[in-house]
């Protein structure tokens, strides 16, 4: 993955394990510092900025992972292509493109944005609370999956309706019909009508 001078200064040279910083906002999603990533997300949650990423597939399936089992965060659950936080001074479009690369192994095509969500969703089974202004983004994957299984423990791509029944049945993320409702118009424009999103 190429490096950026935002990513370069969030990079460990000696392979030591470095404080995540999370950009913190106020309710108009405007920087107001940052926290320690774990600090951010101890209830009652810091508001900070974070992005989502729906890809999807020519036939118009959204592509969604399995999180791994050794996440401190949601372990084992579905969820979206991929989540997380840009780096304080990362713009949310570079840092979803990064971030779907390294769970994924693949860059999006067509990324575009899709709007932004403001949510606060605790996660009873960790205590963990996302407190996040989240920047949405939609588009399409094109190229063979290669995942971290650090990561991700499993990928799918679902239609509408099979996203519905494996929802009904297995356990998502808490942040997952969030997300996926405020991205639903972008999405729709992306697939077309008869993907049925």
């Amino acid at each position: 993955m190429p490096s950026t001078p935002v990513t370069a200064a969030n990079s460990s040279s000696n392979g030591t394990a470095q404080e995540i910083l999370l950009e913190l906002v106020d309710e108009d999603g405007k920087t107001i510092g940052t926290a320690e990533k774990l600090a951010a997300h101890q209830a009652p949650g810091q508001l900070h900025r974070a992005f989502s990423v729906f890809l999807f597939d020519e036939s118009g399936r959204l592509l969604i992972q399995r999180r791994a089992l050794g996440k401190y965060h949601s372990p084992g659950v579905w969820s979206n292509t991929c989540c997380g936080h840009p780096y304080p001074g990362e713009s949310p479009f570079a840092a979803a493109a990064r971030r779907t690369y390294e769970e994924l192994g693949i860059s999006p095509s067509l990324l575009a944005e899709a709007g932004t969500v403001r949510y606060n969703h605790p996660d009873p089974d960790s205590g963990l609370v996302e407190q996040e202004y989240n920047h949405l983004f939609v588009g399409m994957a094109q190229a063979a999956l290669r995942p971290d299984p650090e990561e991700v423990g499993e990928t799918s791509f679902v239609t509408a309706d099979e996203l519905a029944e494996q929802h009904a049945r297995a356990p998502f993320s808490a942040w997952f019909m969030t997300v996926l409702d405020a991205a639903r118009p972008a999405i729709r424009e992306l697939t077309g009508p008869k993907a049925g999103w």
